[in-house]
């Protein structure tokens, strides 16, 4: 896969596109990144990319001649890439759009800075996509969140097939507790089940956390999560435990 990233601050990304799992991802040939500075397409001498906006009013907007030119020679490079503008219009960024990404072969990610592009740019991107209802300085932190979501997703990237399967939000639901060595500390314990040797109630354990978890913290997703009967009845013992509460 290649991701591309058009910004005003290729900077911004150096440190980030060089550690961990995304330099993993890089070394093992599953991604390409490039970042591309938007005033490299600039024509003028001074590399403007920004001007006032038409009409008066606060902040710089970025200009479209620099910013469509960048994009159109990542189109002329290849003609499929998926272009994305970082918004706070866009659409909410969820773990479903980044498994829908993650299956594309050329991405490029438009970072947009001060008061937002020229309305005329988004005649030349394909979507745009925001990460959440507040407002940042530019989309190059947007643009990382969701080159970290989609890369992670790669097959081969995390080091097998499954190794994202029961995270938050792949099943609908937010992901179980974790615990490691010691088993004890300040005595707080490990729970019996999970060094029981009992893989099913293990499993079972397990799904019923995660159902605890986000009942109690984001219950909104259990309307669209999968359920089984046996989860439906687990989550209505809770319902009744929460009513004696009250």
């Amino acid at each position: 896969m290649r991701i591309d990233l058009l910004t005003l601050f290729p900077e911004f990304f150096l440190s980030p596109l060089s550690q961990s799992m995304l330099r993993r991802a890089q070394v093992l040939g599953k991604v390409r990144f490039r970042v591309l500075n938007i005033r490299d397409f600039a024509a003028d001498r001074h590399k403007v990319t920004d001007d006032r906006p038409f009409g008066g009013g606060p902040g710089m907007v970025m200009k479209p001649e620099p910013l469509v030119a960048a994009i159109r020679r990542v189109r002329q490079e290849d003609p499929h890439t998926r272009v994305i503008l970082l918004s706070p219009g866009g659409r909410l960024f969820d773990q479903g759009t980044a498994v829908n990404l993650a299956q594309v072969a050329s991405l490029s990610l438009v970072c947009g800075h001060y008061e937002g592009v020229d309305e005329r740019v988004r005649h030349f991107i394909e979507d745009e996509i925001s990460i959440g209802d507040y407002v940042l300085t530019g989309g190059e932190i947007p643009a990382l969140v969701v080159v970290d979501a989609v890369t992670r997703l790669i097959p081969g990237v995390l080091g097998g097939e499954g190794a994202t399967e029961e995270e938050s939000f792949q099943t609908g639901l937010l992901e179980y507790p974790h615990y490691t060595r010691p088993r004890e500390f300040e005595g707080l314990t490990v729970p019996e089940v999970l060094v029981s040797g009992d893989h099913a109630r293990i499993a079972r354990w397990r799904r019923e956390q995660a159902l605890r978890r986000t009942r109690a913290l984001r219950p909104e997703l259990l309307a669209e999560a999968t359920l089984s009967s046996e989860d439906q009845a687990f989550l209505a013992t809770l319902a009744e435990v929460s009513g004696k509460d009250r």
